[in-house]
């Protein structure tokens, strides 16, 4: 009998695994589809020779992760690349905010009257990051804070809506760029707990920067796969996992699954009807026939590019999302460009890019022409550049990845008390009504992201249980 299988191989269920490995415990993941990866993979989706990201490419959470720097996965070839701008944030006129590795360059490009209120926002915060987004990253009680001073005065400045931080800066560049921030986790602006998102966004690439992987973000989930494979662990792909008989015998069963899954597998009920899915996103993936032709020279140099003019438009594109229903006209967008600093991703002289933009949960539509006039307003010829392209919406990526409830790439609304309290309201969020059975997923504390804690905060819960038993 095993102590533990793992089901689904997406980051924290490959780290749950991991986790479970280096403490001399017996572990098998299941994985339903060919190849581990989850939200950490890479493909050629458009043309061969051309290596896209299906979702997460930047990745600010990863490089900081406490779960992922406890592990020595660049023995297993992870290899992380940093553009020379973290960010860039466009505007219509050219010009353009940035977040960069510099505290100092991030304030300046915000005009001399936010300055002094961003760098007093961040520097308090920075020399104690790494006690920080440990304790922060393992709540609720899976560990005692190290630092809980610091905890509670970002819990102050963060845990208010974004708008209310936002009111610390007088003008659009550092009011827009940080609404941006806020939009990666697909939240509105004015909900619970939003001003840390931002933060944590802005103080990660501060730290650390937001690399991407060489070759892709398949490389991270290789090397995770890797690592367990040395630990002694079993990986078993294409193999779906639709009750709990399909599974070989073990002490403990980890699912690295939404809760609605989770229910439908192990016959919880209704155990988990009160939890929500949030809005989808519509995604496209770019082959480019030549770099993304942006008016904005700081935008050329950034691995990522938000999108969104002004706060306003950002904020009303996460409304029509979220709260009523409908498509943007002028969706805020999320953009990477891997192959500025990665050239092993594209044919030479071309390059991969992808965009998405937020839909309401489930939605059937096609949102390309919307994202390709977006932007045409930040990089005019853009569509002249465009050799190939793969559209998915929310069916689409639900159909890729079935974590992707609806098109939800964050596994569950990250708005309101959910975004910290996930998938119920209780203090151990990774046990379920049987007492063998655990959640691991990004439905779980901290919530959405590449960082795997989850899954390594999950393991926790798990090797109590096999200790006892």
């Amino acid at each position: 009998m095993l102590d533990a299988v793992v089901v689904g191989a997406g980051p924290n269920g490959l780290t749950a695994a991991v986790e479970l490995a280096r403490r001399g415990f017996s572990v098998a993941v299941f994985e339903a589809r060919g190849t581990v990866g989850g939200g950490a993979r890479t493909e050629e989706l458009t043309l061969p020779g051309f290596r896209h990201d299906p979702c997460a490419a930047a990745h600010p959470l990863a490089v900081n992760s406490p779960a992922f720097r406890a592990l020595p996965l660049e023995r297993y070839g992870l290899e992380w690349l940093h553009a020379e701008l973290p960010m860039a944030h466009p505007f219509p006129d050219g010009t353009a905010a940035v977040l960069s590795r510099s505290v100092g360059e991030t304030a300046a490009s915000f005009g001399p009257r936010d300055a002094g209120a961003y760098r007093r926002l961040v520097e308090p915060f920075l020399p104690r990051w790494d006690r920080l987004v440990r304790d922060f990253m393992s709540l609720p009680l899976t560990a005692l804070p190290r630092d809980p001073v610091t905890l509670a005065r970002f819990g102050l400045a963060g845990l208010p809506p974004a708008t209310l931080l936002m009111r610390r800066f007088r003008d659009e560049p550092a009011r827009a760029l940080f609404a941006g921030l806020v939009g990666h986790v697909m939240a509105p602006l004015g909900g619970f707990a939003t001003g840390a998102v931002g933060l944590v966004f802005a103080l990660a690439a501060h730290a650390r920067g937001w690399p991407l992987a060489r070759g892709g973000s398949q490389a991270l989930s290789d090397a995770l796969e890797a690592h367990l494979r040395d630990l002694g662990g079993e990986v078993h792909t294409d193999y779906e996992v639709k009750r709990l008989d399909d599974l070989p015998p073990a002490r403990a069963y980890v699912f690295d699954t939404s809760p609605t899954a989770l229910a439908r597998i192990a016959g919880f009920g209704s155990h988990y009807a009160g939890y929500r899915y949030g809005p989808g996103v519509f995604k496209i993936d770019y082959a480019l026939d030549g770099p993304v032709p942006w008016t904005a020279k700081e935008a050329r140099a950034a691995g990522t590019v938000q999108i969104g003019a002004d706060s306003a438009e950002i904020g009303a594109a996460l409304r029509a999302a979220s709260r009523e229903g409908r498509a943007p006209d002028r969706p805020f967008l999320i953009t990477t460009q891997p192959s500025v600093v990665d050239p092993t991703r594209a044919p030479e002289g071309k390059h991969v890019f992808w965009a998405y933009g937020h839909v309401p949960h489930g939605w059937t539509g096609d949102l390309t022409d919307a994202v390709e006039r977006q932007l045409e307003r930040f990089a005019p010829g853009f569509r002249d550049r465009v050799l190939a392209r793969a559209t998915a919406g929310p069916p689409e990526l639900a159909a890729r990845n079935a974590n992707y409830v609806g098109g939800d790439i964050a596994t569950g609304a990250a708005s309101g008390l959910q975004l910290l309290l996930r998938p119920k309201l209780t203090l151990f969020p990774y046990h379920t009504p049987h007492p063998a059975i655990f959640i691991c997923s990004s439905a779980t504390p901290p919530g959405p992201g590449v960082h795997g804690m989850s899954g390594h905060n999950a393991a926790k819960a798990v090797w109590k249980r096999l200790r006892q038993t």
